[in-house]
C-alpha cells in the first residue's frame, strides 16, 4: 500500500504532511518551498550550472512527496538557457499516493499545474525503476523504488547535481549513513555539486568518509546553518565500470522502418540527433510492423521473472508514447485487457496478493478478472482469466508514422542497403550498385530478422547475431450487422488474440490471430492459417467466434502476414555490436514488438549519451546482443 500520511493542520490549503513511521514532519515549519529553492536547487548552483547544457542529471535521495523534483522542474521549465535534457533520478523506499503527492503541493499554487502532471502518471509503483515523461520527453523523472544502497549499487550514470534528503538523521538514520554515502558517491563525477538541510556532524563524517568536502553555509530560518560542497576525493576512485560516456548529438543512418527503427530515430532525434531511417519498402511500416491493430498487455509470472518486470517498463514507455503522439480510440486505446487463460490458470507473484504491502501497486497493473469483466467478454463468471489494466490496443503503423514525424528525421523508402563500409570514422549505407544512400557517424540495424544479413554486410568475419524469423498471419475484418453485438468490451488474450471494435480503412472491423511458425520467411496467405485463426478464437472468445464464422465460412475474412525476429531469450537485442565501433543493433522485439519498441528505443538512448537507464543495469545487460 502507498505509504500512511497524517495530515496536520498548519492553516494552509493543504495541510502539513507528518509521517506515522518515522515520526517526523515531510517539511519544514514554515513549509518547504523556500528549502526545495534555498537549499537544493540553489545550494548546487542551479540553475546557473545547468546553462546551455545538451543534459543534466539531478540525484535525489529521498523522493518524499515529490517538492524537490516539482521545484526544480519549474526553474527548468523557467530557465531560456535549460538543458535540452534534464534527468531526476530520486530514490524512495515508502512511495506516498498519487492524491498525497497532489495535495502536498495546494500550498504552492504555481506548483499544481506541474503536480497535476505528475500524479497522473504516479501508478503502479512495484519495487524497482519507473521511468516518468514530461515536456514532450525532455524531463525525464525515474523513481527508484526500494532501498537507496540498493537502488544505486550499479551506477549507469554520472550526477551533475545531488540533493540529499529525507527525515532527520536522528529518526531515519538509515538514509544518511556511510553505506548510502558510498553508493551515491558511485553515481558522481569530480565536481558533482551537493546539497543538504542537515549539519549533523555524524552526516558530515560520513561525507568526507566518501571523498565529499562539504561545508556550514547561512540556512534559511529557523535552520541556522545547510550543508553544501562537491564530490572532490583526495584518492582515484576504483571502479569496476568504466564511467559513462556523454557522447554528442551528430548524425545517425537507422534500417528499418518499423517499430523498432522508428521509436529508435525518435528518441535520438529528441537529443538533437539527424538522424535518416532507410528502409527497402515503398512505405514505412510494410513489414511485420504492418498488423492493422496489435494488443499491448504486461507478461505476468509467479516469480515476476526478467521478462514480466520489463514489458511493464517497455508497456508504461508505449502508453506515455501513444498518449503523447496519437487521438485516442480511432488510433489506441487504452482499455485495459483481458487475459483469457486457456492452457492453464496463471499465478500473480505472493507478494501481490492482499494483505501484502505490495498489493495496491501491483492492482494497478494486473489482478484476477471479476464476474463483471468476464460476462462483458462474453464468458462464464468462473472462467479463470486475469484483467491488466495497463492494456489496449494501437495501430502500429499509426505510431510508426508519428515517431518518423519527429523534427530531425527523414525517411526514405526503396533504399534497399547492400552494403555497410566504414571509413574515417564514419558509416556508408550503398545499395547493390555500390551508391551511397546516407552516411553517418553512427548506424542502428533496426530491420528485423534483415539484420542478421546487414550485421553480416559490416562486418562479414564477425559472429552472426542469434536472430530467428517467425512468421506471423493474422485475420481481420469489417463488422456485419449482428458481430458488434457479439464482441467483448476490450481486447482479449491467452490463445491467440481478438481486437473486437477498430476503425479499418473508414469502417469497424476486428484483428484476431496470429500464427507462430519458426524458421518461416514466406508471406503468402494461406487459407490453413485463417482457419487456425478461427479455431483459436472459438477456444478463447465461442461467443464472438460464432458470430464470425459466417465470413471464415465464405472467405470474407481478411488475412495479412509479416516477418517476426525473435532471439534464444525471447528478449530483444538492443546494444552495440562486438568488434564494429558505431554499430549497434535493435531488433528481436518477437511478437511484442508494442511492448518493447519504446522502451528499447529509450535505453538505447540513454546508453549512448552516459543517461540515467530507464531500468535496472542488469536488466539492460540481458538485452545486449547475443551470437550464435
Amino acid at each position: 500500500m502507498s505509504e500512511p500520511i497524517e495530515w496536520l493542520d498548519d492553516g494552509t490549503a493543504g495541510g502539513s504532511p507528518y509521517s506515522p513511521r518515522f515520526g517526523d514532519r515531510y517539511r519544514s515549519e514554515l513549509g518547504g518551498l523556500e528549502q526545495a529553492r534555498e537549499v537544493f536547487l540553489k545550494g548546487c548552483g542551479l540553475p546557473q550550472a545547468w546553462a546551455s547544457q545538451p543534459q543534466w542529471s539531478v540525484l535525489e535521495t529521498g523522493f518524499g512527496l515529490g517538492l524537490n523534483f516539482l521545484v526544480t522542474w519549474a526553474a527548468w521549465k523557467t530557465d531560456p538557457l535549460r538543458p535540452r535534457l534534464l534527468h531526476f533520478v530520486s530514490t524512495e523506499a515508502y512511495p506516498a499516493s498519487a492524491d498525497d503527492v497532489l495535495r502536498s503541493a495546494q500550498t504552492h499554487p504555481e506548483l499544481i499545474p506541474f503536480a497535476q502532471q505528475l500524479q497522473r502518471q504516479l501508478w503502479g509503483l512495484l519495487p524497482g525503476l519507473h521511468r516518468l515523461v514530461f515536456e514532450g520527453g525532455q524531463l525525464l523523472l525515474t523513481l527508484c523504488i526500494g532501498d537507496a544502497k540498493a537502488m544505486l549499487r550499479d551506477p549507469t550514470f554520472q550526477a551533475d547535481s545531488v540533493y540529499l534528503d529525507g527525515f532527520s538523521p536522528q529518526r531515519n538514520p538509515d538514509i544518511w549513513d556511510v553505506h548510502t554515502f558510498k553508493a551515491v558517491a558511485k553515481c558522481c563525477r569530480r565536481g558533482t555539486r551537493v546539497a543538504t538541510w542537515t549539519v549533523a556532524r555524524s552526516v558530515r563524517d560520513a561525507l568526507a568518509q566518501c571523498g565529499f568536502v562539504v561545508s556550514k553555509v547561512p540556512g534559511i530560518p529557523p535552520k541556522r546553518d545547510n550543508l553544501q560542497g562537491e564530490y572532490n576525493p583526495a584518492w582515484q576512485p576504483k571502479t569496476s565500470r568504466p564511467a559513462p560516456e556523454r557522447r554528442a548529438a551528430g548524425r545517425c543512418i537507422v534500417i528499418g522502418a518499423g517499430l523498432a527503427g522508428a521509436a529508435a530515430a525518435a528518441s535520438l532525434a529528441r537529443r538533437g540527433w539527424q538522424v535518416t531511417v532507410l528502409d527497402a519498402a515503398s512505405a514505412p511500416a510494410a513489414g511485420a510492423s504492418g498488423l492493422p491493430a496489435g494488443v499491448i498487455a504486461p507478461h505476468v509470472s509467479p516469480d515476476d521473472s526478467l521478462l514480466s518486470r520489463l514489458s511493464r517498463s517497455g508497456i508504461r514507455a508505449m502508453l506515455q508514447q501513444a498518449d503523447a503522439l496519437l487521438p485516442d480510440d480511432s488510433d489506441w486505446r487504452h482499455s485495459g485487457v483481458l487475459e483469457h487463460c486457456v492452457e492453464h490458470a496463471r499465478q500473480l507473484p505472493a507478494a501481490w496478493q492482499a494483505p501484502n504491502a505490495l498489493a495496491q501497486a501491483a492492482s494497478d497493473w494486473s489482478g484476477p478478472a471479476t464476474p463483471e469483466q468476464l460476462t462483458a467478454c462474453g464468458l462464464p463468471a468462473n472462467t479463470p482469466a486475469l484483467w491488466h489494466r495497463q492494456g489496449g490496443w494501437i495501430k502500429p503503423a499509426r505510431l510508426i508514422q508519428a515517431w518518423l514525424a519527429t523534427p530531425g528525421v527523414s525517411w526514405r523508402g526503396d533504399a534497399t542497403v547492400s552494403q555497410l563500409i566504414r571509413q574515417g570514422g564514419a558509416w556508408q549505407a550503398l545499395d547493390a550498385a555500390g551508391q551511397e544512400l546516407a552516411s553517418a557517424e553512427l548506424v542502428v540495424l533496426a530491420a528485423g530478422y534483415g539484420s542478421l544479413a546487414l550485421r553480416q554486410a559490416a562486418h562479414p568475419q564477425s559472429r552472426p547475431l542469434a536472430l530467428q524469423a517467425i512468421r506471423g498471419q493474422a485475420s481481420w475484418g469489417w463488422h456485419t450487422p449482428g458481430t458488434l453485438e457479439a464482441m467483448p468490451a476490450n481486447p482479449v488474450n491467452g490463445h491467440g488474440s481478438l481486437v473486437p471494435a477498430v476503425l479499418l480503412q473508414g469502417r469497424l472491423g476486428w484483428v484476431t490471430g496470429s500464427s507462430f511458425d519458426r524458421d518461416d520467411t514466406d508471406t503468402t496467405l494461406r487459407d490453413a492459417d485463417q482457419q487456425h485463426n478461427f479455431g483459436k478464437l472459438k477456444t478463447l472468445l465461442p461467443a464472438a467466434a460464432q458470430a464470425l464464422a459466417p465470413q471464415f465460412d465464405n472467405g470474407q475474412a481478411q488475412g495479412w502476414s509479416g516477418i517476426r525476429c525473435a532471439t534464444p531469450s525471447r528478449l530483444p537485442a538492443l546494444g552495440p555490436l562486438e568488434d564494429t565501433p558505431g554499430l549497434w543493433a535493435c531488433c528481436g522485439l518477437g511478437s511484442r514488438g508494442l511492448s518493447f519498441a519504446a522502451l528499447c528505443a529509450e535505453l538505447l538512448a540513454a546508453r549512448l549519451h552516459g543517461e540515467p537507464l530507464p531500468v535496472e543495469l542488469r536488466q539492460a545487460d540481458a538485452l545486449l546482443p547475443q551470437y550464435d
